[in-house]
């Protein structure tokens, strides 16, 4: 069994990690498949540009037309680049509220966790129509951060029970839903028809703006989530065994929480409501890479990545040249993918 892993230690022995020696792999082949998928949803629409001009473009080479600079740095590239990094924070969110709650049911949107974000950006978009992009990530981080919170407080009982979290939180994202319909019921027509639009889940029009306002969080949540990745599989034990192994189950589960709610309320704030990826991707990981979270996080996240890229790319392509948001159609695969997840785990 020995010879399955790979052990990643610092001189100091400060950072210990062990991973899958699959995962190196898995994760190439990921990168490979998902720059395909970039680069052909780059190329694909009303002005089709090849693969390789694509490309050339990308890096700065010369092309025969000048155009192509125009339409891929400022109309396709952005909007690309968002699903990826939107698909990437969702499915690390989604693989820690999973290890959390120790359910392969969970998922941010499940317990409540995009509700909230959902709630106070439709509010802002409603309420506050003119307000500055990069203020956006913040007031959903808040409805998320509010949200967790109370679903913390409400199923604590000498601890939080992961069972009791979960139950505790689809009665909150009921809640915020349906402040959320009021909110849009009352609200201007234009407002609340790009309320509507952004509630979908979509990418479409994104700028290099969204992406500067997304980037701090991802910076500074991703690597949180790699470098807590151990604590999920010792809290996976269950709280006593980890206490016995000396940590410190509270606080290490409060931080999760928070790396989950800041990468879930950052996304939702970019490109919306996109359901599902949170719930499919770290299942999709696990199968490729085994239960151990210093492998299943950062295979989860390309995978995110890869479906809400695809996802984007079978949207615009599907029926056009009507466009589907993204949410859309991971919302048509993953509810089906749900129902076979309860199928399978009936007599869990």
């Amino acid at each position: 069994m020995t010879n399955s892993w790979l052990v990643i230690r610092t001189q100091k022995s400060l950072l210990s990690m062990r991973i899958d020696r699959r995962v190196p792999w898995v994760l190439l082949v990921l990168i490979i498949m998902t720059l395909m998928v970039m680069v052909i949803s780059i190329g694909y629409g009303e002005y089709p540009i090849p693969p390789l001009d694509v490309i050339k473009t990308i890096l700065g080479l010369p092309t025969n037309n000048p155009d192509y600079n125009f339409v891929i740095h400022t109309l396709r590239l952005p909007r690309v680049i968002t699903a990826f990094l939107v698909g990437t924070a969702l499915a690390i969110a989604g693989a820690i509220m999973q290890g959390l709650t120790r359910n392969p049911l969970a998922a941010p949107e499940i317990i409540g966790v995009e509700a909230g974000a959902g709630l106070v950006a439709v509010a802002m978009i409603v309420l506050f129509p003119s307000v500055p992009i990069f203020l956006l990530p913040i007031a959903a981080f808040t409805g998320a951060f509010v949200a967790a919170v109370l679903v913390y407080l409400l199923a604590w009982e000498n601890g939080s029970s992961p069972i009791r979290l979960i139950l505790v939180g689809i009665g909150v994202g009921a809640i915020a839903s349906a402040l959320t319909s009021v909110m849009i019921t009352f609200g201007e027509i234009s407002d609340v028809s790009q309320a509507l639009v952004w509630l979908a889940g979509s990418v479409y029009g994104r700028t290099w703006e969204h992406i500067q306002a997304l980037l701090p969080w991802l910076i500074v949540f991703i690597p949180a989530s790699l470098l807590l990745a151990r604590e999920l599989n010792t809290l996976n034990l269950g709280d006593e065994v980890a206490r016995g192994l000396g940590s410190r189950v509270e606080w290490q589960r409060g931080l999760l929480l928070l790396t989950c709610v800041a990468l879930s309320g950052a996304s939702v704030a970019t490109a919306g409501t996109i359901g599902f990826v949170g719930l499919m991707a770290p299942h999709l990981a696990r199968q490729l890479v085994g239960n151990a979270h210093e492998g299943l996080v950062p295979t989860s996240a390309l995978v995110g990545g890869l479906i809400v890229s695809f996802a984007d790319l079978l949207g615009r392509s599907l029926f056009a040249p009507i466009e589907l948001p993204c949410g859309v159609v991971t919302a048509a695969v993953g509810a089906p993918y749900f129902l076979y997840l309860l199928y399978r785990n009936r007599n869990a």
